[in-house]
């Protein structure tokens, strides 16, 4: 089990889907298409000493500049952290 400190979130991302194209064109391997900066993502586990943490509850939904996630690969897994500064707010029902 990973538990982040130092103001870090444990997030997950959404499931991106593979680029296609409706006309079956094949695409080259390195294309990548116009990401959005920002995304929705979902709260796993957060640090003792994230600022907003008497708001986030497991499952919570937040808004992260995306191009600050960090993405952790050890022992077989991916883990996506980002810093409590990058979160830009929290959706709430």
């Amino acid at each position: 089990m990973f538990k982040p400190v130092n103001r870090y979130l444990s997030i997950q991302l959404p499931n991106t889907p593979q680029p296609s194209t409706e006309s079956g064109i094949m695409l080259p391997a390195d294309f990548k298409p116009k990401e959005e900066r920002y995304v929705m993502a979902t709260v796993m586990e957060w640090a003792g000493d994230v600022r907003f943490k008497d708001e986030l509850y497991p499952g919570a939904q937040i808004i992260v500049d995306k191009s600050m996630v960090e993405e952790i690969n050890t022992k077989n897994e991916t883990i996506n952290v980002v810093l409590d500064n990058y979160i830009i707010g929290i959706v709430t029902e």
